[in-house]
């Protein structure tokens, strides 16, 4: 390791590097979370949800085949290092989806939206991260620690490789790693998404993000001094503590959720630049904003009491197939689902 990089430097660089590819994405490859669903559900094209699943598989075969390396460790990721709690992934992953419709957008949409000039995504963000802290850390939090108390896992860790090698006595990196090609597989089986080099392009560098998260700060921590975390990419908490840095940053170090916020705003705004689409927009309808605000803090909420959001739990929780990911991505389709009913159809009973 370089020694005259300070450690937390170097972890915050990786974040940086990764979520400019993520911000990239974004904006020349058009990955979105809420984009997906309402394609899917109301604009009869799969497309951008196969891009999910490219990406998930990307992310899982990756993550997976540095285990089999050598080169990270499943266990020290935080999905892994608390027991899971059903119910927590339910209802958090329900706000967040939710929350996500009213909002427009989730985390990782606003700052990548902001990055191209959207100043209501400025206000998604900054309600996003104050309200994931202020059930992380703030007033809200001794109510979650009594409804969703955390316990450090002491068994087999929560993982669905873990699970299966117990099982099987396969080794658990051969089967994620047959898990992300049978994801990748079932991605490019539709015809659509073949015809769109670009569209498997920017899905696959999503994943490749989040591997990048795993291996670089994996690498930090055991060639290392100083006892950092092993962390991919999310955009709940991460949010909160990258105003905090901001704020503060004299009295606090910069961290890899820093970085990784940075880079998707940046690389959103290079991306919207050479789409000529950067333009300064406000929100004019005061109600229009009222909801975007409501959804912000149902996103930072129950992001919070899911343990990760769209990306921590449906990207970077998934890559090392921790048994929460898939019940919180559908939790928050579903609460996606419901909020963009809401707002299109009024609940009005089908004829």
């Amino acid at each position: 390791m370089p020694e005259a990089i300070p450690e937390v430097w170097l972890v915050a660089a990786i974040g940086l590097a990764g979520g400019i590819l993520l911000g990239l994405a974004a904006r020349l490859g058009r990955f979105c979370t809420l984009g997906a669903i309402e394609d899917l559900l109301y604009g009869g094209s799969d497309t951008r949800m196969r891009m999910w699943c490219l990406a998930i598989g990307v992310a899982v075969a990756g993550s997976f085949a540095l285990t089999a390396t050598g080169r990270f460790d499943p266990g020290l990721s935080f999905y892994h290092s608390i027991s899971w709690m059903p119910l927590a992934s339910i209802l958090g992953g329900l706000a967040f989806g939710y929350g996500m419709a009213l909002a427009g957008n989730c985390g990782y949409g606003a700052i990548a939206r902001l990055g191209g000039g959207d100043l209501r995504s400025f206000v998604i963000v900054l309600v996003m991260g104050v309200s994931a802290y202020a059930v992380l850390a703030g007033p809200f939090a001794p109510l979650r620690n009594w409804a969703f108390p955390q316990e450090t896992v002491t068994g087999t860790p929560p993982g669905l490789a873990d699970y299966a090698a117990a099982w099987t006595g396969a080794p658990p990196a051969a089967f994620g790693i047959a898990v992300g090609l049978g994801l990748i597989a079932l991605a490019l089986a539709s015809a659509d998404l073949r015809a769109s080099p670009k569209s498997i392009f920017w899905g696959s560098m999503v994943g490749v993000a989040v591997v990048l998260g795993w291996a670089g700060t994996w690498w930090v921590a055991a060639t290392g001094f100083e006892a950092l975390p092993v962390v991919s990419h999310s955009f709940s908490e991460p949010v909160g503590e990258a105003i905090l840095f901001a704020m503060t940053g004299s009295m606090r170090p910069v961290s890899f959720a820093v970085g990784s916020v940075a880079g998707v705003w940046l690389g959103a705004f290079i991306g919207s630049l050479i789409k000529g689409h950067f333009r300064w927009e406000a929100c004019e309808d005061p109600r229009e904003l009222r909801r975007q605000i409501f959804g912000a803090m149902l996103m930072g909420g129950g992001a919070v009491v899911a343990m990760g959001c769209s990306v921590g739990q449906g990207l970077s929780a998934f890559s090392v197939l921790a048994v929460s990911a898939p019940v919180t991505f559908l939790a928050i389709f579903a609460g996606a689902a419901l909020g963009l009913r809401q707002l299109i159809e009024g609940f009005q009973p089908a004829e």
